[in-house]
């Protein structure tokens, strides 16, 4: 599957809990279902997957960590919070181009309509 296939499944499965459970809950509760959920639907999953970060010549093991990473392709960052801001989504970014990655998906699932929750973010797509 390439990165645009990916990301339709995890927005499917996001709008599948965000209508079972709804707003308010844990990010850690939705990370858990949705790594079940991605599970079911036969895609590979790795959960706070650490990823290190090379500063000044050296590298330094716990750089940041990546809520999901789906097919090893997309970066799935998960939020339960009142608004997104501007440096959530410059966060992703960065993870994207220190992990080489192409795509990336922040999901804030604390909004009315899940739509308005997630925001696509590439890196050289």
């Amino acid at each position: 599957m390439i990165e645009n296939e990916i990301s339709g499944v995890i927005v499917d499965v996001a709008y599948k809990i965000h209508t079972t459970l709804g707003p308010g809950l844990l990010e850690s509760v939705y990370e858990t279902v949705m790594d079940f959920e991605l599970r079911k639907r036969k895609l590979q999953v790795r959960r706070q997957v650490m990823f290190p970060i090379m500063y000044e010549g050296v590298i330094l093991e716990e750089g940041f960590r990546a809520d999901l990473i789906v097919e090893d392709k997309v970066i799935v960052e998960l939020k339960s919070v009142e608004a997104v801001h501007p440096v959530h989504k410059k966060q992703l970014l960065t993870y994207l181009c220190l992990a080489d990655k192409k795509l990336g998906l922040l999901i804030n699932f604390n909004v009315q309509l899940i739509k308005e929750g997630i925001t696509r973010v590439v890196n050289n797509l």
